[in-house]
């Protein structure tokens, strides 16, 4: 075997404060015509990731896959799916991204496969053949029901029948997804030996899919019911779920992952400069979680939640899951979003109108870029773009197709990129897209904004390019200023250098006094209009003021 191939790198810690953005290829641009994304179209389209000025891109999965769950049900984690090209394409991609300076993360899915993959095809036709025991198998109830009260995240029980073997198998998403045993040891070598697969081929690192799945209780005890907790901010299931429902003691978050997370990070170290972003979905214990498998320097570099990908957008909110997070972390990295592949796009979210979208955008990545931690973007965040709204008979996601319509579903957030405004499907594809591309979205095309100063486009990238510029803005300490108003404010500062943030994310005009902060210098960003005058900030609604300190 050659050396692992090493991507250019100056600095270990390259991940702490980065800037990643999130491609879902199936809807980033389509170079053959079928109307879906490919690794091609990533290639041609890293010009405009780059001019965001990103340190890297964390890409959906692309494996081969039966494609029940957008490629999130794995059969084969060592290609390509023929959908999205093949192994050269991703060679080719990888080497662009890096010639422009952009690392590549990609997603392992790794706590189940697709019901297609040869491990489980081979573990359901016995019982004593050599993968009988890699994944979750369980004898029914003596009257033949599940064997505890696990639940599925897309609804139904988390068990399902196969006659062959006549026991029940789990899974915690699709019938079609079952979970992989982690107990055993083989299950484990074999992850890991996918993971050296594409480490060898030059990744930079892992987003890691459901990272507190990978362990069950051994014993399978059922789920208590869940007990309200004011003071939790996770959002693992929308209300509409029963899973919810439950306190998820047994089916996930397992000490025994902690241990495989060390093995995990022992295989990174043996390469110079990877990182690990884990997904934490674990409810009110998620920050302890993040806790968890992010401190001591032995486990992930890095995990996010569920916190910001709500539809609270208050300063009282955002102050509350900082907070949380640096009294439960303490050794630990955090990487902050509002909106991922599985979420409704913050701009709905947090705008009333149509009018405010624009705004919102603008705040939003300014106050991302102003936190500490990473920060993750979203492809078409970037342009502001708002959710789709979609007719059930254009769903493809079947989370919210089992739920419609009280739940919607994910594929509202992923349409087609939006390249071109005039061009047909926006410039996405030369064929018919897999999901239509919204009407309201063509006005807010890429090229549409390029040349407009005050565009979403160019605030990104000139608040990106702030943050790159501001070492304490990638790694330096925080501390909220209080105020007597609904305002987020707080300190950034390191070696010295002091950094004053004031967010208004109201819908009212705002004043602020801050007590004990001697202002040096007023820090003028384009697209914000405050007024610092005779010791106090004035801020307009949905506004922000930065300034540097003595």
């Amino acid at each position: 075997m050659t050396d692992p191939i090493k991507s250019p790198t100056t600095n270990p810690d390259w991940w702490r404060g980065a800037v990643i953005y999130q491609v879902y290829p199936r809807s980033f641009q389509d170079t053959t015509g079928d109307g879906l994304g490919d690794l091609r179209g990533v290639t041609l389209r890293l010009p405009h990731i780059a001019s965001l000025g990103v340190d890297a891109i964390w890409l959906s999965p692309f494996f081969t896959s039966p494609m029940a769950d957008m490629g999130y049900d794995v059969s084969d984690y060592c290609d390509v799916d023929p959908i999205f090209g093949n192994l050269a394409d991703f060679d080719e991609m990888l080497a662009e991204a890096h010639r422009l300076g952009i690392k590549v993360i990609i997603d392992q899915v790794i706590s189940h496969t697709s019901d297609q993959h040869p491990w489980f095809i081979e573990s359901r036709a016995s019982r004593d053949n050599a993968r009988a025991d890699w994944y979750v198998w369980a004898d029914p109830k003596p009257d033949g029901t599940a064997p505890n009260n696990w639940l599925s995240i897309f609804g139904g029980p988390g068990w399902e029948w196969d006659g062959v073997r006549r026991q029940y198998y789990m899974h915690n998403f699709l019938i079609s997804q079952p979970d992989l045993n982690f107990h055993n040891p083989d299950v484990q070598d074999a992850v890991l030996a996918t993971v050296k697969f594409w480490l060898d081929r030059g990744v930079d690192g892992f987003r890691l899919d459901t990272v507190n799945f990978y362990f069950h209780d051994k014993l399978l005890r059922n789920n208590p019911p869940h007990e309200p907790d004011p003071d939790s901010v996770g959002l693992d299931a929308p209300d509409t779920n029963p899973y919810g429902m439950q306190n998820h003691l047994y089916d996930k978050t397992q000490p025994e992952n902690i241990e495989f997370l060390r093995r995990f990070r022992a295989l990174l170290d043996q390469y110079e400069g990877r990182t690990t972003v884990g997904e934490v979905g674990d409810g009110p214990r998620s920050l302890k979680t993040v806790a968890a498998y992010t401190g001591g320097g032995d486990k992930l570099h890095m995990c996010y939640t569920f916190d910001l990908l709500g539809p609270d957008f208050t300063a009282s909110h955002v102050r509350k899951c900082v907070t949380a997070f640096q009294n439960a972390v303490t050794d630990g990295w955090v990487c902050w979003a509002f909106s991922n592949h599985d979420v409704q796009r913050h701009v709905s979210r947090f705008a009333e109108t149509v009018e405010e979208r624009a705004r919102v955008a603008k705040l939003a990545v300014t106050l991302l870029s102003a936190l500490r931690g990473s920060i993750c973007l979203y492809q078409g965040e970037e342009l502001g773009l708002p959710e789709a709204e979609l007719a059930f008979e254009d769903l493809r996601d079947p989370y919210g197709i089992r739920f419609w319509p009280a739940f919607k579903g994910r594929d509202g957030c992923r349409t087609p990129m939006v390249w071109e405004k005039a061009a047909d499907y926006a410039a996405f594809s030369a064929g018919k897209p897999w999901l239509p591309v919204p009407v309201e979205h063509r006005p807010l095309a890429a090229d549409a904004q390029e040349h407009d100063p005050d565009s979403v486009l160019q605030h990104y990238r000139r608040t990106l390019a702030f943050r790159r510029d501001q070492d304490v803005l990638r790694d330096g300490d925080m501390r909220f200023v209080d105020s007597n108003q609904n305002l987020l404010s707080f300190v950034r500062e390191k070696d010295g250098k002091r950094l004053l943030f004031v967010f208004n994310l109201t819908r009212e005009r705002a004043n602020f006094a801050p007590a004990d902060q001697r202002i040096a210098r007023v820090i003028a960003w384009p697209g914000f209009s405050p007024v610092y005058a005779d010791g106090e900030i004035h801020l307009a609604p949905f506004d922000v003021f930065c300034a540097e300190l003595d």
